[in-house]
């Protein structure tokens, strides 16, 4: 009885996961740029310049890319872009401001405020910075803040053959730092300079929720 009623809790309790890092805001120029969107098929109204778009739609704006099977947009006041996207997964990519490093999302279901630079990620969901990552059923990003939050909610359907289910859990892993030992000596213990830092890595390129996983599967 009690193992039932722990099980019962553990599926409506709620598993949050915030970090907050230095503000680095996502790319700015975005907005100032032409959106350009491309489907099977399409209805898009040029007056009021909202649009919904159905099977392999792709909608690009600058550095920031959504890929998924429907796409319901829309052009806002400050010509940034708003969006709905469904897909199996969908796929969101942006560049962050002043770094060469891409902020990633994969869900079942995403929606996109392009005035508030907020995007939610919802089923399945994954958020990549970097080599950073984080997993969940639910998870918001504030791009001007880079402020993130993971919540653990329930799956929405039975896991696939040889897909890990997410159940009300939060999953990520954050890579080591880079460590400067040496910054107040030009030259390490050995005499020798330093090594220079490595180059930031090439964004990596998105794939399904079960490809990005870092834990094996149970």
């Amino acid at each position: 009885m009690i193992d039932r009623l722990l099980r019962l809790a553990s599926a409506v309790v709620l598993v949050a996961a915030a970090i907050h890092a230095p503000s680095v805001c996502a790319e700015q120029a975005d907005r100032d740029k032409p959106i350009h969107y491309q489907a099977d098929t399409g209805d898009v109204n040029v007056q009021t310049k909202v649009g919904t778009l159905l099977g392999n739609v792709i909608l690009t704006q600058g550095t920031l890319t959504i890929r998924a099977d429907k796409i319901v947009f829309r052009q806002n006041a400050d010509n940034s872009v708003s969006a709905t996207a469904w897909g199996n997964p969908i796929t969101f990519r942006e560049k962050r401001d002043q770094v060469d490093e891409y902020y990633e999302g994969v869900a079942q279901r995403a929606e996109y405020d392009g005035q508030k630079r907020f995007l939610e990620l919802f089923d399945r969901a994954l958020l990549r910075k970097g080599a950073d990552e984080i997993r969940s059923n639910y998870i918001s990003y504030n791009a001007d803040t880079e402020f993130f939050k993971a919540e653990g909610r329930p799956d929405t359907r039975p896991a696939a053959a040889g897909e890990s289910p997410l159940g009300a859990r939060v999953r990520g892993v954050f890579q080591p730092q880079q460590k400067d030992a040496n910054k107040d000596d030009k030259t390490g213990k050995n005499g020798k300079a330093p090594a220079p830092p490595p180059k930031p890595n090439p964004p990596a390129p998105l794939k399904p929720d079960g490809a990005l996983s870092t834990e094996p599967g149970k």
